[in-house]
C-alpha cells in the first residue's frame, strides 16, 4: 500500500494528500518519555503484536506517536491508545458490536463499523481474546482470511457431475 508522508508535519498516512490537522508526530521514544509508568508496559504489547501480525501478513503498519495518544493504521487507523490518568483506553473498530463486560464505555456505531473501547492498565489485561480483537481490527474489522497454505483449508473444490 502506499503511504504519504505530510511535508509539514512529518506524519505518515496511508492515502496520498490525506486531510488532516498538522501536528507533528513523535517517535515512539519521545511519545514514552514523559509517559506515566503504565504506558510503557500497555503500549509495547499492543505495538508488539500489532507489528508481529502485520509482519507476518506482509502489510503496513504504520504507528503514528502524537503527544497523548497512538495512532495505529493500516490505510485507515483502526486501533487507538489514548493515554488517561490511570490507564490507557484501546480503541478499536470492528464491522461487528461486541457484547462484553470487558467494554469500557458504550459501543459508538458509524457506517458499518462499531467503535469499542477498553481501558487497560495492565498489559496482561491484553490477553488471546482482546488480541483476536485488535487483529480483526487490523484486518478493517473482518476477521482475517485462512491462511491459503494451510492444507485443511480448500482453496478450490472440484465437483463431478454425473
Amino acid at each position: 500500500m502506499p503511504t504519504w508522508t505530510c511535508p509539514d508535519c512529518n506524519r505518515t498516512f496511508g492515502a496520498v494528500g490525506r486531510n488532516h490537522m498538522c501536528n507533528p508526530g513523535l517517535t515512539i521514544t519521545e511519545f514514552l518519555t514523559d509517559a506515566a509508568d503504565f504506558v510503557e508496559p500497555v503500549f509495547r504489547r499492543v505495538h508488539d503484536l500489532l507489528v508481529a501480525h502485520d509482519d507476518a501478513n506482509g502489510g503496513d503498519l504504520i504507528v503514528d506517536p502524537l503527544a497523548s495518544k497512538v495512532l495505529f493504521k493500516n490505510g485507515p487507523t483502526f486501533c487507538i491508545l489514548d493515554v488517561k490518568t490511570k490507564w490507557v483506553a484501546v480503541g478499536f473498530s470492528l464491522r461487528r458490536k461486541l457484547e462484553s463486560g470487558r467494554l469500557s464505555r458504550k459501543t459508538a456505531d458509524y457506517g458499518d463499523k462499531y467503535f469499542h473501547i477498553v481501558n487497560v492498565a495492565a498489559p496482561d489485561l491484553i490477553d488471546d481474546e482482546f488480541a483476536e480483537w485488535l487483529v480483526e481490527a487490523y484486518h478493517h474489522g473482518a476477521a482475517p482470511k485462512p491462511d491459503a497454505s494451510d492444507p485443511m483449508v480448500p482453496d478450490d473444490i472440484d465437483f463431478e457431475l454425473g
